[in-house]
């Protein structure tokens, strides 16, 4: 994903009346730190940021005072209930420097016929360039057998990156559903019923042959 460009302003007001005036006002309070400087207490475009922070490990080109700093999103805040960023944490990065980042997991590919995937654990850690994140980590399923499972260390990671979560740790697992008793006691209720239907159909067939 290339830069997302944001304008940002400083911020002199603090505290909760403070931040849910920026928020009235279309802005999100957020906090750019990093590299030995003094954390900076900013405010940035509501909805460009909001847009920007659904793609994972977004690459973020923020202008202050004049100055341009790249950054990536170190933690989000969220209203659960109101679905809206209460604040936001940016860590400053250089260029050729190495980062570690959490990577949410896709599924590509289809399981065997009649078998479903669980995916076990939902991003990865990995180890990479703070200027080329990636933006999710691929686990091909297609054609796994009932019993099967993918683990973190046989997974294809994206170029230059360096898995940090445990090699072992299991990603997808594939199974062969159960039926449950409850399932099966009807599917032979119906069977005797589409029995007896057949049998009675065959009678009446025979009694006016």
């Amino acid at each position: 994903m290339s830069e997302v460009k944001l304008v940002a302003t400083t911020r002199s007001e603090f505290g909760k009346g403070a931040a849910r005036r920026l928020r009235r006002a279309g802005q999100i309070p957020g906090v750019l730190y990093g590299h030995g400087s003094d954390p900076l207490h900013v405010a940035l475009p509501g909805h460009d940021t909001m847009l920007a922070v659904k793609h994972a490990n977004a690459l973020f080109a923020i202008e202050l005072d004049g100055k341009t700093t790249l950054a990536i999103t170190k933690d989000v805040q969220r209203d659960v209930v109101k679905n809206t960023i209460e604040h936001v944490d940016l860590l400053i990065v250089k260029k050729g420097e190495k980062v570690s980042v959490d990577v949410p997991v896709t599924i590509v590919g289809e399981s065997a016929p009649g078998t479903i995937h669980v995916v076990e654990t939902q991003t990865l850690s990995l180890e990479a360039e703070a200027t080329h994140l990636p933006t999710e980590v691929q686990v091909d399923i297609e054609g796994l057998e009932g019993g099967s499972s993918v683990s973190a260390g046989a997974i294809t990671l994206p170029e230059g990156s360096l898995l940090l979560s445990d090699p072992d740790l299991t990603v997808v697992s594939v199974s062969v559903p159960h039926a449950s008793a409850e399932d099966v006691a009807a599917d032979e209720a119906a069977a005797e019923i589409a029995a007896s239907q057949s049998a009675a159909s065959a009678a009446a067939a025979e009694s006016e042959a």
